[in-house]
Parts: C-alpha cells; structure tokens; sequence
C-alpha cells in the first residue's frame, strides 16, 4: 500500500461525516471496510470492553460480502471477556500492538490460542483502541494464512485505531453534553430548590429557578455571591450557622426552618444539606429545599386532631399519658361516671354525647378556677385533671369535694334532668411507688370509688395497692388452678316449700388455693372476669355440673341442676354449642338443666340474649334470672325472654322482718311472677320466720342456711339421703 493511498484512507475516515458526529459504530464500519479494500486479510473487526467483559463485535469484513456480513458477525467470536485472559489484555494495554504470524508458536497468545484457532485464524494483528491510556477496545485484522505485518501496515491500522479512539471519545463527550444539558434542564423545571455551594469559599455557585418561585428572590442576585446573602443566614443566622458547620464537618444536614418573603409572608423551608468531593478534590454541598407550609399546617392539625378529643375538646388519652409521664408533682384526679353505658343504652347516644360534653364543661371551669392546665377525657366514660401547687390537705379536701359536688348536679338534657354519677379517685403523683404509673393507680381506686355507698370518691393508698398486688397474684394463680385441678363444685339444695322436699342443687366453685386454702368466689370470680379467665371457668363449672347431674339420674336422683353463668360466657357465641355437646354427652334430662345469670347482664344485648334463650329452650334447657330486682327491670322483655325462673335476690330476703319496704317488693315479684307463669325462687333463706312469709305468698321454692350452706358432692348425697323421707322431686 502507497503513502498515497494510506493518506487517503485516513483522511477519508477524518472526513466522514460519521467521525465529526461522533458516530462510533458507523466509524468503525467505515474503517473495517477502507482496511479491507486495503489490506489482504480474511477479517477485520472493532470491539469495545466493558468491565471484565468484551462488547459484541461492532464490524467484520474482508473477503465476506455485506449480506453475509450479520452472518458472520454472529457466528464469528471477537475475543474472549478479559477476566478469562488477563495477560493478553496486559500486553494490549502496555505496547498496544500485538502481531502474530503463527498463533500456535506465539506465546503472547497463548491465553486467546484455542479461541483463535477455533475460527482458523492463523496470523493477526491486534491493535489497541486507548483513550488517555485507558483500553477501551481493539481493532483486529486476521488472516486464515500465513501472514506477514510489515511495518507499514501496522502503522496504517494503528493510525486508524487512533481515529476510533477520537470518535469514541467525541461520542462520550457529546452523550455527557447531552446528560448534562437534560439535568440541567429537569433540575430548572424542578418545584425543589437545588443549590450547589463551594464550601472553600462559602459561594453559591448554581442556583435554580425554584429559589426564586419559592422566596421571591431572583437567582441572579444570588449566584456568585456567599451563603451571607441568603435569608436563610439573615434570618435564622444561629440555625444557619450550626448548618453549615456541620456540613463542613461532612455531616449529611435536614431541617425546617421559617422564614419570611419580601412581600412580608411567612412560609416554611424544609432543607436538606450533603456534601460531596470532587473527583479533583473539591467540597462542595448540594442543597435541596422545598416549600412545605401547607403540609406543617395540615400537620399541626392533624396533630391538634390526634391530641384531642373532638366530643370535648380535652386532651385525650393519648397527650395526657405523655404529658402525665412528665411530671414529678401534683395531683391525679380520675372520674368515672357510674352507669354511663346503660345511660346511652337507654336514652340513645345524642344524649350521652351531651352528658359528657356538659362534664366536661364542669371540669374545664373547675380547672380554670384551680388553674390546672392538664385535662382530658381517658375513655369513653373517663374523664382525668392534674391538680398542682395544693400542698395542705385541708384545702385539697374541699377542692376534691368541690369537683364532686359540682359534677353531680343534675344534668339538663333538652327538657329533661339526669344525674350524672361520678366516681372519683385522687392519687398523690409523687407518692406513688416504682413500676406504678399513677393512671394505674387511679384507675385501682376508681373502681373502689364506685362500689361506695354514698360519696364516691376514693383517695389511693399502699392498701389499695397491696390489694392490687394480691389480686394480681390471684390472677397469676388461677392460670395455674385448671391446670392443676384445684376447682371443686358445692351444691347448695333448692326447697320446694309447698311440698317441702327438695327438688334441686345450686352448683357453687370453691377454689382450694394451695397457700390460702379454700377460697369463695368473691376472692377471685371478679378478677377472672376482668381478665378473661372467666370463659374457661365457666366452661369447667357448666361440664363438671353436667357430669354430677348425670351421675345423680343415674342413680335416680331426680333433682335439677343451677349453674351460674356470666355474662362474659353468656355472650361468647360459643354457649349454645358447648351446652348442646355436654347436654348430648351426657343424656341430661329435659328442664332438669337451669342456667342462671343476672337481669343486668342480660339486658347489655336483648336481641342476642332473646335468641339464645330460644335456642336453649329448644334444648330442653331451662334459663333463670338471678340476683332479680337488684337490676334493670321490664316487663315487656321478661314477657319476650323464654325464662323459666326468677331468683328474689337475697338482700331483700334478709331485710323482710324489719323493712316494709323489702316486703313490699317482695310481694310485688312473687304476684308478677304468678302472672308470667314463671317459677320462683328465694335466695339466702335464714329463718323460719322468713320462710314462713316466703310461704303465705306462695313462693315456689328457697335455698339458704336454714337448710344447708353449699356441700360437697359426698356430703350433699349424705344430705339427700337424711331427707329421703321427703319425697324428691
């Protein structure tokens, strides 16, 4: 090949339109094809690495035509990735040219040799492609024979390699163009504020078009000038100052901040700082900023939403924990208005919602007079204040009384007057022992509070806390008692006073502690319901009362069985099926089975309890009503409740000598029983004389000490057998 010629070629390729457009891919076409019309060779090709991987084969040409060009490029391999052939890219990299006449003697190939003669090359010429001496590709010529590569070709071919490094490098510098033209131009559309700060020299060095969307402040009397200029730094310079130091600290910086535009408004500038280093060194931060007022706003209000309680306007329970936690001093009050649910139940929702409003009036003017500040309703009927600065006792005595007289003062409800019930507990915050926050405490009192007589009101102390103690013990305890088997049933005998025999059992839990001996269910029947242990006592009591009762017909002891049922067990939607299995299981005989369980628990849901009492009833189960007239009474729903009994509840009974008032209800159940149709019975029976009134009335049957406390089953057997010469039932 002439001098002529090569220069031609050369200039031909630093012409083409395809290498001053920084077209790499159509350049090196070009190239492979001007060497091919040049150069005795089989094929010529370009490839780029990437990482550890070499690219696909960019061109190919010689011999081959143009239609058999794509072919070729897919069949024929270029070279294999670097990471299989390390040494050959090595010497690539350091002289840049490697020529070959034999691939099976040459060592510089040795790593490439199965690879070459794979495609039968046996001479050829690589020639790096190196942009500021870094490999970016390799253009290739190979030969099937033979070949020779005199000096003048391989300065050819390695003055066209360097014609492809400048296009390849034109590329990448225009595609940066292009990279850095659409983030300019996506960062210029951007809400955001983006800043870009020279930390040498505090200047702000880029700016976009959203600082002065935002502050009001054109960019041009920004950029170029220091941090100094900046509202940010006029009008927050102590935040401003902690900013940037701690970004020159590189420490990555967030916050809000308010400032104020030009025009006098105020508005919110949430900021985020990071620094960053230049690939030559250089610090600089980028900042990001963004207008978020309205979110604050709606924040503040959401928070203002989430802290109160929007009936009332209190704090809720919530903020008040939190703020209570805070503090070492005062007074904890707690009121709790007794019979609020039944109160809503009955007279509807809109006139409890007053109810408490009206209570919390009270409580926000009591609290004003006092100047207390922390107030806020703790629960659905609950409302709790922080008395502070009352130090003599005398003078929270009358404040304490003061908040109680004026919460029970009749409520007026549209044209209607409704007490309002308070129950009240103090606790002394910084008296109070470790581990017992003093919402705690109040709430144990509170509950003292509401079984008083009287003044409901009850002030914390260690004894109410070592009771507490002790029923959480219990509680501890009983989750060990099923396990262990230390539940027993007593029966106490039911009379039949007209034909005086005895005609049923009561079944009674006593529970043997095995520290505290036997305990009554007053000792932990409550404490069981308040933590759900109630549901599997109940379901133990009803199958061991079902076992006895069958053990007793089959022995043709024809008496019925009462087993107390709570509301909790009664309202679980698991009573009808356990009631059906124990009743199949154990072939007890129809209505010889009574469930009990009080007016009052019946009432908390008529429909369900309605329908339940059917289903039982078609069971051949018998429901009766215990403790009555000590609840809530209609006529209407006794008349809907399929009941089989009522149970005179035992404090009447015990008044009858010498209360007219208790005989007159007494009286009064028994005629309204007569006109249900529905059988009657006496609890706590203790003298004749009582069982003599209970008699002329024509009371159906009594239990009670007169005829025997609760026994055991050996001891109740031994009872019924002493009284056989009275007919059972």
């Amino acid at each position: 090949m002439t001098k002529r010629q090569f220069q031609h070629l050369l200039e031909t390729i630093v012409n083409s339109t395809q290498k001053q457009e920084g077209q790499f891919k159509e350049t090196a076409e070009l190239a492979c094809d001007l060497l091919s019309q040049s150069l005795k060779v089989d094929n010529i090709g370009v490839c780029l690495f990437s990482g550890c991987e070499t690219s696909e084969l960019i061109a190919l040409s010689g011999s081959q035509s143009q239609a058999s060009f794509n072919h070729s490029a897919q069949r024929h391999a270029s070279r294999p990735a670097q990471g299989l052939c390390t040494n050959y890219f090595e010497q690539l990299k350091r002289g840049r040219i490697i020529d070959v006449l034999d691939v099976e003697q040459d060592y510089r190939v040795a790593e490439i040799r199965e690879h070459l003669t794979a495609n039968a090359v046996v001479s050829h010429l690589d020639v790096a492609i190196r942009i500021n001496g870094h490999l970016e590709g390799v253009l290739y010529l190979e030969s099937l024979q033979p070949h020779e590569w005199p000096e003048s070709e391989i300065h050819i071919v390695s003055q066209v390699a360097d014609q492809l490094a400048l296009t390849l490098a034109t590329q990448r510098a225009y595609e940066t163009d292009e990279r850095l033209s659409l983030f300019l131009k996506a960062i210029e559309q951007s809400e955001q504020i983006s800043m870009v700060v020279n930390l040498a020299t505090d200047k702000i060095e880029y700016v976009n078009g959203a600082h002065h969307a935002i502050s009001g402040v054109p960019k041009q009397q920004i950029l170029g000038k220091s941090l100094a200029c900046l509202d940010f730094f006029k009008q927050s310079p102590v935040q401003a100052d902690a900013v940037l130091a701690q970004v020159k600290q590189g420490k990555i910086t967030k916050g809000n901040t308010q400032l104020t535009r030009r025009d006098g408004e105020s508005y919110w500038l949430r900021y985020r700082v990071r620094p960053f280093t230049t690939p030559r060194g250089n610090h600089y931060a980028l900042v990001t900023a963004e207008d978020c007022s309205e979110e604050l706003v709606q924040q503040n209000e959401l928070e203002r939403l989430a802290w109160r309680c929007s009936l009332t306007g209190l704090y809720n329970r919530s903020y008040f924990n939190r703020a209570l936690e805070k503090l070492r001093s005062g007074h904890l009050m707690l009121i709790d208005l007794r019979g609020f649910k039944r109160f809503n139940d009955t007279y509807g929702h809109e006139k409890g919602d007053s109810l408490l409003i009206e209570v919390a009036r009270r409580i926000k003017h009591f609290a004003s007079v006092k100047k207390a500040e922390l107030m806020a309703r703790v629960g659905s009927d609950e409302f709790a204040l922080v008395l502070q600065g009352v130090e003599d006792e005398q003078n929270l005595d009358y404040a304490i009384k003061r908040l109680y007289h004026q919460l029970s003062l009749p409520v007026q409800v549209g044209a209607e007057s409704f007490e309002a019930k308070p129950a009240l507990s103090v606790v002394e915050i910084d008296a109070l022992e470790a581990g017992f926050s003093a919402l705690t405490c109040a709430d144990i009192a509170v509950q003292y509070a509401k079984k008083k007589q009287g003044s409901a009101i009850q002030i914390f102390n260690h004894a109410l806390l070592n009771t507490f103690k002790e029923d959480a013990q219990i509680e501890r305890d009983l989750q060990a008692a099923l396990k262990n088997r230390e539940f027993e049933l007593y029966y106490q005998p039911l009379k039949d006073l007209g034909r005086q025999a005895y005609i049923g059992a009561e079944a009674l839990i006593r529970w043997h502690h095995p520290k505290k001996g036997v305990l009554y269910p007053g000792a932990f029947i409550d404490i069981a319901e308040q933590t759900g242990m109630i549901a599997a006592i109940g379901e133990w009591v009803l199958e061991a009362a079902c076992r006895q009762l069958n053990l007793w017909q089959h022995h043709n002891i024809n008496i019925s069985m009462h087993v107390n049922v709570s509301a909790r067990q009664f309202f679980s939607t698991q009573l009808y099926d356990q009631v059906w299995q124990l009743v199949t299981r154990y072939r007890i005989r129809p209505n010889t089975l009574i469930l009990e369980i009080t007016e009052t628990e019946l009432m908390e849901d008529v429909v369900y309890a309605t329908h339940l009492c059917k289903e039982l009833a078609e069971l051949g189960v018998g429901l009766a009503i215990d403790d009555f007239g000590t609840g809530y009474s209609s006529m209407r729903y006794l008349k809907q409740f399929p009941i089989s009994k009522l149970k005179i509840d035992r404090s009447f009974i015990s008044d009858l000598s010498v209360s007219r008032e208790s005989r007159e209800i007494v009286s009064a159940i028994i005629a309204m029983a007569k006109a249900l149709n529905l059988s009657l019975t006496a609890e706590g029976v203790e003298t004749a004389e009582q069982e003599s009134f209970l008699s002329a009335l024509s009371c159906h049957q009594a239990q009670g000490f007169l005829y025997s406390p609760a026994l055991r089953e050996a001891e109740f057997s031994q009872f019924l057998r002493a009284n056989a010469e009275t007919p059972l039932h």
